[in-house]
Order: structure tokens, then C-alpha cells, then sequence
């Protein structure tokens, strides 16, 4: 007959036979677990670590389980760092797995209380790294918010720094080539998960930022995984056939916008110009600000509008990038093309939109003018017979003709 060890013979036991147990242990890990063993030594010294301090835990543990409720939190405190940098969660659980086994196999003809001891604390220590984990993961959502909002405030001051690059990076930004900025109202409820999920399915990467009223959105298209193969690897026709199909019908960020729309509050909502890169975002930003600000003088502007479709109520404001973005893309590209589209522009708007008019007045024929409309069209992009671009450009031959410089005269001589 088997005699039933006391607790405290059961106790001295488990500490002459700890190191045995986490040899084992780490033989164990070694044997099954494929990515313990394919770790560096510091790192896989580190796990070890981890495994052992849990040996010793348990131990105290089962000394007395109500003299320190969370000592199983403790055996995180062995390499936390390097733990939760080089293991996930679902390894960690196979490590307590792999320590729980050969605990019980090591003990298997100990008491029933010590069997079931091993059992809830294993229950407690898997808990614990899921706290653990927890912990870090808001922790870095935290540091994750703090550090999109340094982006967008340094994007829509224009303050980037060296460091931006690098800010961007640690946020995970998938996005490549163009960006711009989007600026509406900030809703009752925010639903930001809800914003960023809309922008994955239109293949758009987003930073959000919220200053006071203003809801900010800095938008880029997310990287298309790339169809090139690889040496030696053939080419799937299909699957070329379908990037190549999704590449061709991505939206623009207008359209982007518009399926983003509902996520912000009521009002107008404003986009900027797409620039080259997110680096250069803050001119866009500008642009959106701008924008944003003067909105409400446009009675039926659409949601989202463009920036650069409020360019005459934004000079009219002060805003100097208006200013020069209508002279250079309107005044200067008509007069470097013909002075004569120039001269038919203006007596067009001058004289009310009238073909007739302007025919009259230019001493041509009505068709004549509606081929230099034409023209104008092609060379800048704005169809003068519209309501709205009409002002945009008046706008710009008024801002045009002021910016000229005054000719120069000569001076008279006796």
C-alpha cells in the first residue's frame, strides 16, 4: 500500500526535482515545438526562461494559493519584453501546454490534490499570458492613437519633420503613390473601425485625425500585391488577367470619398488635391482647410467636393494657393497657347455667356467662337459654358491680369 505523501514532504519533493522538470521541459519545447527550435539562442534562452520561472511559480504557488492571488502573472516577469516581441499568444499557450504536459507525466503518481492543483494553475497561467497579451495590445493601440494623431497634426500644419518617414512606417501604412486629404464634420459618434474597414474593401489606406469639429482623413490607395513572378515561376494568365483588371478600375478618390461620406457628421465635406506622395500630403491638407472654410458660400456644392472646385471662393478668402493655382493652371497655360483663346474667353464672360455677342463683338462668326471655347476646354480641363466653371474662370483672368507685370516705359531724353 502506497503511503500518501503530506503536503510538506509533497512540497520538498517538487524542489529537489524543479531543475529535472524544466531540463525536460526544454527538451520537450525543443522536440515538438518547431519554432522554439528555430529561434536564436538569446531568444530561444529567453522562452526557457519563461518555462522555468512557471516550474518555480507553481510551486510557490501550490505552497500557498491564496498568499499571492496573481503570482502567475510573475512568470511573464522573466522576459516580458522578449516574450511578447518574439512569441505570440497562440505559441505561448503551446509553451504552457508543453510545461503543463511534462509536469503531469513527472508527477503522475503524485496525490490527487497535487494533480489538480497542476490543473488550475495551468487554467490561471493561461489566463495570465492572455492578460499579459491584453495589456501590451492595448498599450499599443494607445501609443498607436497618440502617434496617428502627431502624423495628421504634422500634415495638416505642414510641420513634417525627418522623423515623419519613420512615424509613418511604425503606423503601418500600406499606402503608395498618390494621397489627399479629406476634411468634414466630426460626428456625434465616431466610428473609426467602421472608416477604416469601408477604406480596406475600396483598397485605400486611411490616417484619422480629429480636431475639435473637424474630422480628417488622410487617404492613399493600399498596395496592390504584386503579379511579377518570381525566377523560374510561370505566369498565371488568370490571375495577371484579374490584377490587371483591378488595377484599371480603382476609384477615384473622389469616389473614395463619397463611400466614405456617411462616416462623418453633417456639412460640408471637402478634398484636397491628390500629390505624389503622403510626404507631401500637407499640401492637399491646405487645400482641404482652405476649402472647408469657405464651403458654405457655394448654396449647392456637392458632398464631397473638390478643393480646387472652390478655388474662386477660396481666393476671394485670402487664400494665396488659390490664387496661384488659378493662374497657373487657367491664365497662363490659355495665354502661353494663344492670346487669342485669352481675348475670346473674356468677351464670352463678359458678355453674359452669349455666343452672339461675343461674335459681334470679335467681328467672327458664332461657330468661331464656340471652336475657341472648344479649345480652351482641351488646354485647361474647364468647360466655359458652364454655370459654375465659368466662375472659376473669370476668376482666374481677373487674377490672371492682375498678377501681370506693368509694361515698361521709355523714359524721354533731351
Amino acid at each position: 500500500m502506497t503511503k500518501t505523501k503530506t503536503k510538506a514532504e509533497t512540497l520538498d519533493w517538487l524542489r529537489r526535482i524543479s531543475g529535472e522538470l524544466a531540463t525536460a521541459t526544454l527538451k520537450r519545447l525543443e522536440d515538438t515545438l518547431p519554432w522554439y527550435a528555430e529561434m536564436p539562442p538569446g531568444r530561444r534562452s529567453a522562452v526557457g526562461l519563461v518555462a522555468q520561472a512557471g516550474i518555480s511559480s507553481f510551486i510557490s504557488w501550490f505552497d500557498d494559493p491564496r498568499s499571492t492571488p496573481w503570482i502567475a502573472a510573475d512568470v511573464f516577469g522573466a522576459a516580458p519584453r522578449e516574450l511578447l516581441r518574439s512569441v505570440s499568444l497562440q505559441q505561448t499557450l503551446q509553451l504552457i501546454k508543453v510545461t503543463v504536459e511534462v509536469v503531469e507525466e513527472r508527477v503522475a503518481s503524485g496525490s490527487v490534490d497535487l494533480r489538480e492543483a497542476i490543473l488550475l494553475y495551468s487554467r490561471d497561467i493561461a489566463f495570465a499570458s492572455a492578460d499579459v497579451y491584453a495589456r501590451a495590445a492595448e498599450a499599443r493601440g494607445l501609443w498607436d492613437a497618440r502617434l496617428e494623431a502627431l502624423v495628421v497634426d504634422s500634415i495638416l500644419s505642414g510641420e513634417a519633420d525627418d522623423e515623419l518617414p519613420s512615424r509613418i512606417a511604425a503606423l503601418g501604412w500600406h499606402g503608395h503613390g498618390e494621397a489627399c486629404v479629406l476634411v468634414g464634420t466630426t460626428p456625434r459618434v465616431l466610428d473609426v473601425d467602421m472608416l477604416r474597414r469601408t477604406a480596406r474593401h475600396l483598397d485605400a489606406d486611411v490616417l484619422i485625425g480629429v480636431q475639435g469639429n473637424r474630422l480628417v482623413l488622410v487617404l492613399g490607395r493600399a498596395e496592390l500585391p504584386s503579379t511579377e513572378p518570381g525566377d523560374g515561376e510561370p505566369v498565371d494568365e488568370a490571375e495577371q488577367a484579374a490584377a490587371d483588371a483591378r488595377a484599371s478600375s480603382q476609384l477615384t478618390f473622389l469616389d473614395i470619398a463619397a463611400k466614405l461620406e456617411h462616416g462623418f457628421g453633417p456639412g460640408h465635406l471637402v478634398l484636397g488635391h491628390a500629390v505624389p506622395s503622403l510626404i507631401e500630403a500637407s499640401r492637399s491638407a491646405k487645400a482641404a482647410l482652405a476649402g472647408f472654410a469657405v464651403a458654405k458660400s457655394w448654396r449647392h456644392a456637392p458632398r464631397p467636393v473638390a478643393a480646387d472646385d472652390l478655388l474662386p471662393e477660396r481666393a476671394l478668402a485670402g487664400d494665396n494657393l488659390a490664387k496661384t493655382t488659378l493662374i497657373e493652371r487657367v491664365y497662363r497655360p490659355l495665354k502661353d497657347y494663344s492670346g487669342e483663346l485669352v481675348t475670346t474667353l473674356w468677351c464670352y464672360l463678359d458678355n453674359g455667356r452669349s455666343l452672339e455677342a461675343t461674335a459681334r463683338e470679335l467681328f467672327v462668326h458664332p461657330n468661331t467662337v464656340r471652336y475657341r471655347l472648344k479649345r480652351v476646354s482641351e488646354v485647361i480641363g474647364w468647360d466655359a459654358t458652364g454655370a459654375r466653371e465659368s466662375l472659376i474662370l473669370q476668376a482666374a483672368l481677373i487674377l490672371g491680369a492682375i498678377a501681370e507685370p506693368e509694361p515698361s516705359r521709355r523714359r524721354l531724353t533731351s
